[in-house]
């Protein structure tokens, strides 16, 4: 029979996650035919069931492995943290966009259509109109250029809010471009890795070489985030217009 020691390894060694022993056991007792699986084969199911997981839970609170209790100290002007810290992303934010474009995109996906360069086209599902002219068919092709105007075309940057396993929040702000951080393409609850992040007036300042995209979701907090988006943003909007 694998044992929990094993799989923990595996975990750590291919994605610097400590696994906290109680969400490992849980785990290893509810896999039923561990006794013929190979411990690879489980620990690659894990580290799937960990990414949709609240790492507060699944995760080590070992102070190695979370973020300083200080760290929204505003007084501290610039520090370096040691070592590989996991955070959960509870929300994002694009402010490189005006609060105004990002609802009129999202007005745009609700009535069903997408920017092609610049012209707006409808989409339609395919096989939903078997008369549609032939370009429009094209632009519904996501592999023809069409982009969703959702918010993924690369604009940002981008404001996190993060999360370790102690439950310890902080901002991070996106410093340099970061692939796969993109309003349409980060889930909430999606997983990432903090290695030697820098962190300034209790900020952390988040560049490509200091942040690894493990990917996951929390379905429980992910939906409601992008049902409540468009009204948070028209809720910004009224505070500012107040102002």
């Amino acid at each position: 029979m694998t044992s929990p020691d094993q799989i923990a390894a595996q975990i750590l060694s291919t994605k610097s996650l400590s696994v906290a022993q109680p969400w490992l056991n849980a785990f290893l007792s509810s896999s039923t035919s561990q006794r013929n699986i190979p411990a690879s084969a489980l620990a690659q199911t894990a580290i799937f069931r960990l990414l949709a997981s609240d790492i507060r839970e699944s995760l080590s609170k070992h102070r190695s492995c979370v973020l300083p209790v200080d760290i929204h100290n505003p007084t501290v002007q610039e520090r370096r943290l040691q070592g590989s810290i996991p955070v959960q992303v509870l929300d994002i934010e694009d402010i490189g966009t005006s609060l105004w474009s990002q609802i009129e995109a999202i007005e745009r996906v609700e009535r069903g259509e997408a920017i092609h360069g610049r012209e707006i086209v409808r989409t339609i599902s395919v096989g939903d109109d078997s008369e549609a002219p032939e370009n429009n068919r094209a632009n519904n092709n996501p592999a023809s250029g069409a982009a969703s105007v959702s918010g993924n075309s690369g604009y940002g940057p981008h404001r996190l809010i993060l999360q370790d396993a102690a439950g310890t929040m902080a901002v991070g702000v996106e410093m340099q471009r970061i692939d796969g951080i993109a309003l349409e393409k980060l889930a909430i609850g999606a997983k990432l890795l903090l290695r030697n992040p820098t962190v300034a007036r209790g900020m952390v300042l988040l560049s490509p070489g200091s942040v690894t995209l493990l990917g996951g979701k929390i379905e429980a907090l992910d939906k409601p985030w992008r049902d409540g988006r468009k009204a948070r943003l028209l809720e910004k909007t009224a505070g500012v217009e107040r102002e």
